[in-house]
């Protein structure tokens, strides 16, 4: 028992990082070309469909037993997590998006260079985006600037930009994710 408790303290064995991020969309295709043709990720491969006259997708997934994982695709975007995109049909299902104050809530965030060519080039494609920039000078998100936008089927993404860091960076030299880091 205390090999298991002290393991714990340590967090899962062999931990190196955060592989993907999956979340469910209302039609995989039109997501696809949404995260490809606008936000610049690559698509790589396509699984499905699945489902299960048992209790197979109940067990494994935590989704009503009779749900049909339609098809799922895997996308990489630059130097962040993969993304695997679900489309399900399921009795029962919630196709309402959640917001981020709802538990459940999530978004996605981009980091880029440029906030201001970013965000024009977000709404000359038709994109909508929520509001201004917030640019942060104080505490310790100091130097970061962020914005948030929705995808079509209202899904929210955020663009994040620090170029020359951020404020908490000042007091310990333990990193968040930094674009420098992710390119090498």
């Amino acid at each position: 028992m205390t090999d298991v408790i002290s393991q714990r303290s340590l967090g899962i064995p062999g931990l190196r990082g955060t592989e993907h991020i999956g979340f469910t969309v209302p039609d995989l295709e039109a997501a696809v070309r949404f995260f490809v043709d606008i936000i610049g990720c690559e698509a790589f491969y396509e699984l499905g469909p699945f489902e299960s006259d048992t209790d197979w997708m109940e067990t494994h997934l935590n989704v009503p037993s009779r749900s049909v994982m339609k098809r799922l695709r895997f996308l990489r975007c630059r130097n962040g997590s993969n993304f695997e995109i679900f489309e399900y049909s399921a009795p029962g299902q919630n196709r309402t998006q959640p917001l981020n104050s709802d538990v459940g809530g999530h978004h996605l965030a981009f980091y880029v260079d440029d906030m201001d060519a970013a965000v024009a080039y977000l709404k000359a494609n038709d994109v909508r985006v929520l509001g201004e920039p917030t640019v942060r000078v104080t505490g310790p998100s100091a130097g970061q600037t962020w914005v948030y936008f929705l995808t079509p089927w209202g899904m929210q993404l955020e663009l994040v930009s620090f170029p020359d860091g951020k404020g908490y960076e000042q007091t310990t030299s333990r990193r968040l994710w930094h674009p420098v880091d992710a390119a090498g």
